[in-house]
């Protein structure tokens, strides 16, 4: 960290500081979407990435993701995430329960005994994650001979019935049904491992650009840049707002803007991935700050109050990791 510095000062004590740093940024632009025509698809997924899923729960998630074929660990976090956001106490207003918030009437047929333990409690994840990913089996089962993909057919049958699946011969032409299919299959990316480079954004410059003209603005906690905050950004509000002039639509916190798009290493990183810190190294949901990736190890940062949004390094001890936003974010 003081050689950090030590470039840092060097960069902004010659020819202009932020200019600089700023045209440097540009040269890096340039260059890796040069270089991105040359660069493959991300690999099939082979496991959950790092942090995806909170501890608690990775094992129960990993073991019962591969139930059976149409069903995979990334999937199976993604529809619980998508249900309740890791929270086994969630409960909604149609009295859905639990981590994967079953209806009771669902629940009374379609619960199992995950842990052994001799009782089925829905508020339980031990047995309310191995039930979920039952009953996706089961509903895969139903709809097996329907054509098209069957994961995608077994997601319809979970939003929209199995009857719909094969009434329409695939998944059915209802507006939440296709949502509901779309977003789980863009958050599996999010929640899977991937063997080999991810695509890069090809919005990635125009975000890098817009937060390059809010360089020097000062930071507002909770603060989307609007005229009555005085253009004024937190972390994610500026993240948001850089991905959001380029098209893409991110959820407006930190923590669930990690799940917007497939995880690149640290030693993949592009100009305009998103870079995360947290305090527990295992778990996605300790993110509290996001930045853009600009290359050279820095990023630019809305960073806390009294302060001024910058260029920072990244390699610090609560690095968490990045994401690259898809076109869906």
């Amino acid at each position: 960290m003081r050689g950090a510095g030590r470039r840092k000062v060097w960069l902004l004590g010659v020819g202009g500081g932020l200019g600089l740093l700023a045209g440097f940024v540009a040269l890096l632009v340039v260059g890796t979407y040069v270089a991105a025509a040359h660069l493959g698809a991300g690999g099939r997924a082979v496991g959950l990435a790092k942090g995806a899923v909170p501890t608690a729960y990775q094992n129960l998630v990993q073991k019962w993701g591969a139930l059976c074929p149409a069903l995979n660990p990334a999937l199976l976090a993604a529809q619980l995430y998508q249900e309740s956001g890791w929270r086994p106490d969630a409960q909604s207003g149609a009295q859905a329960q639990g981590i994967a918030q079953f209806i009771p009437g669902t629940w009374a047929t379609h619960g199992i005994d995950g842990d052994g333990d001799g009782d089925r409690d829905v508020w339980d994840p031990k047995d309310a994650i191995p039930s979920a990913a039952s009953y996706d089996c089961k509903l895969a089962s139903y709809v097996k001979d329907a054509p098209g993909d069957p994961t995608e057919n077994m997601l319809a049958a979970y939003n929209a019935g199995a009857y719909a699946v094969i009434k329409y011969g695939g998944v059915p032409p209802y507006r939440e049904t296709k949502n509901y299919v779309s977003t789980i299959r863009k958050m599996e990316q999010s929640f899977a491992s991937t063997k080999g480079r991810v695509d890069p954004s090809k919005r990635a410059a125009g975000a890098i650009h817009y937060a390059q003209q809010k360089l020097g603005t000062p930071y507002l906690w909770g603060g989307n840049g609007t005229p009555e905050q005085g253009g004024r950004f937190d972390c994610s509000g500026l993240t948001l707002a850089a991905y959001r002039s380029v098209g893409v639509q991110l959820p407006r916190v930190a923590n669930d803007q990690w799940n917007s798009g497939p995880h690149p290493g640290r030693d993949e990183l592009l100009p305009g991935d998103l870079v995360f810190f947290g305090t527990d190294m295992n778990n996605s949901r300790s993110i509290d700050h996001v930045g853009i990736y600009v290359g050279g190890g820095h990023m630019i940062n809305a960073p806390y109050t009294g302060a001024k949004i910058r260029f920072d390094p990244i390699d610090t001890p609560n690095y968490f990791g990045a994401t690259r936003p898809t076109a869906d974010g």
